[in-house]
């Protein structure tokens, strides 16, 4: 199961094993199960602390239980093969049960072990799926560390009928306690958010208590974080302050366009950056959504962002790099069937669609791009785009061509998502030229139309923004309220690319750094206010 650089990979890790592991294993009769015996005899193979044992007795099959050998109320359950993005989730778990620390902030650990009821997750993923390792991770953490707590992490292409009896047309999708708890990427703070209601205000009275900063960066994309590191390097005290750090990078895959990184990954990205920005004294907080800006000239020389959570930060500068999101369709039926046939993410949610018809509207690079990787998996495409003619690349126009279960449609207007019984059937869609109507019937919808800033908050806030809502900069990022800069995709700049954002982002961060050795001392500010 698994080849050389793998093996070599793992053994590596192992060696921080500090207690025996046991690896339960329920198999039948099938391939997967001949195939996940393999995987656990490898593993135990490498190390003498972990034992596999083949006599489990869950309906599920296969899947494996990974258990701390001296306390086997704690355990986690893998049904199918973590592979593929899951590797490393596997390998996590390894560790942890292990005994192996994790590296999670101290008060996330302590309030996962003081939880108290009894949580029975259940997850489902799939193998593309590049947001499922967050929620993984997450619950195998919770289980680990909580006996009251059971985790069962379940690979959606083995176990395909349950999958269609809970109606999952979007993944991650979890469970709690049977019933549903959340649909889409979570980490661990937001889940235990969800469960313990009180740590929120706990949350934003800590937040309230921190002394002003003098550069604070509202994102944690790329914009966001070289603009952090720059100002750092600089010596001025920084804070990050992002709903999660990497923003769109998640969704992204593929990155081949990245100078001196020939190849690499969205999620993979979103580590690096969030590695390096570690290297410096920045003060990054997680699930921390700015919700309003009062600026320095309303508030005594310095700049308040209110969070989401009720908590409030202040900084002698701000650097606004939101970053920007999907943009919805905004017809008829769109909300209603999210996750349920309307998807965005063609690379988390196109396994459960596979043999189906789907339509992706959009055709530009995202929308053909999802097109030519969906026509793999799915029986038929209908790629839809609003204009007279597709948007993308040549080569990617003459690769989806080529391809026989690709139907395209220009001039086409989505008017209305249809369906029945909590599922997608069907898309109302009108040419612009005849104006003739016509319906499709499919299964499921991918959106790829392009992104909306994320200024909402910024609206009564005096910031100067475009009629698309994107912030106003000059050359240097600088807006039209002093001692504030904006970044990245959120920005007017044109070009909405990864290294566009990353040079924004330090030009931004270099521009705060001339406005703060040019005007007073945080210190002095925040003392007159």
């Amino acid at each position: 199961m698994l080849d050389a650089n793998l093996t070599q990979q793992l053994e590596t890790y192992l060696a921080n094993l500090r207690e025996p592991v046991e690896l339960v294993a329920s198999l039948g009769d099938g391939e997967k199960s001949r195939q996940t015996r393999e995987l656990l005899e490898e593993i135990s193979a490498l190390h003498g602390m972990v034992s596999a044992s083949f006599d489990g007795t869950d309906e599920r099959k296969p899947s494996f239980v990974i258990r701390r050998a001296s306390d086997a109320e704690k355990w986690v359950r893998f049904a199918g093969l973590p592979m593929g993005h899951e590797f490393t989730s596997l390998v996590l778990a390894l560790l942890w049960a292990g005994g192996h620390p994790p590296k999670i902030d101290a008060d996330l650990l302590e309030q996962v072990r003081g939880l108290e009821g009894d949580f029975n997750f259940e997850m489902y993923f799939s193998l593309s799926c590049h947001n499922c390792p967050d929620v993984v991770q997450a619950l195998t953490l919770m289980a680990l560390e909580n006996p009251r707590v059971t985790a069962t992490l379940v690979e959606g292409g083995t176990f395909q009928e349950e999958v269609d009896a809970r109606d999952i047309m979007a993944v991650p999708a979890t469970f709690l306690n049977g019933e549903p708890f959340f649909n889409g990427k979570m980490e661990l703070a937001e889940v235990l958010a969800k469960l313990d209601t009180g740590s929120e205000a706990k949350v934003a009275e800590k937040l309230s208590a921190k002394d002003p900063f003098e550069v604070l960066v509202i994102g944690g994309g790329p914009a966001g974080a070289a603009s952090a590191i720059y100002t750092a390097r600089k010596g001025f005290t920084t804070g990050i302050a992002a709903e999660r750090f990497g923003g769109q990078l998640h969704d992204t895959l593929g990155i081949e366009n990245l100078p001196g990184t020939a190849y690499t990954e969205g999620p993979k990205l979103a580590g690096e950056l969030e590695r390096h920005v570690g290297e410096y004294d920045i003060d990054v907080m997680y699930l921390s959504k700015a919700v309003k800006l009062v600026p320095a000239e309303q508030e005594g020389g310095l700049h308040t962002v209110e969070l989401g959570n009720g908590g409030t930060l202040k900084a002698r500068s701000l650097i606004l790099a939101t970053g920007a999101r999907w943009r919805n369709l905004g017809v008829p039926g769109e909300a209603e069937y999210r996750n349920k046939g309307v998807a965005y993410c063609p690379h988390c949610d196109g396994p459960l669609f596979k043999g189906k018809r789907i339509a992706v509207v959009g055709g530009g690079n995202s929308g053909v791009e999802a097109a030519i990787d969906l026509a793999k998996i799915v029986g038929h495409v209908t790629l839809i785009e609003y204009d007279s003619k597709l948007r993308a690349d040549e080569v990617l126009q003459a690769k989806l061509r080529s391809l026989a279960n690709v139907d395209i449609v220009t001039n086409g207007q989505t008017t209305e998502i249809i369906g029945a019984n909590g599922k997608v059937e069907g898309l109302r869609l009108k040419d612009r030229e005849s104006g003739a109507e016509r319906t499709l019937d499919l299964e499921g919808v991918f959106v790829q139309i392009g992104l909306v800033p994320n200024t909402e908050w910024l609206q009564d806030s005096g910031l100067a923004l475009t009629r698309f809502g994107e912030i106003e900069t000059d050359e240097e990022g600088r807006t039209n309220l002093p001692g504030v800069f904006g970044a990245g995709d959120v920005s007017d700049v044109p070009y909405k690319q990864i290294v566009v954002a990353m040079g924004e982002g330090s030009k931004a961060g270099l521009s705060a750094f001339d406005y703060l050795i040019r005007t007073e001392p945080a210190e002095v500010i925040a003392k007159a206010a």
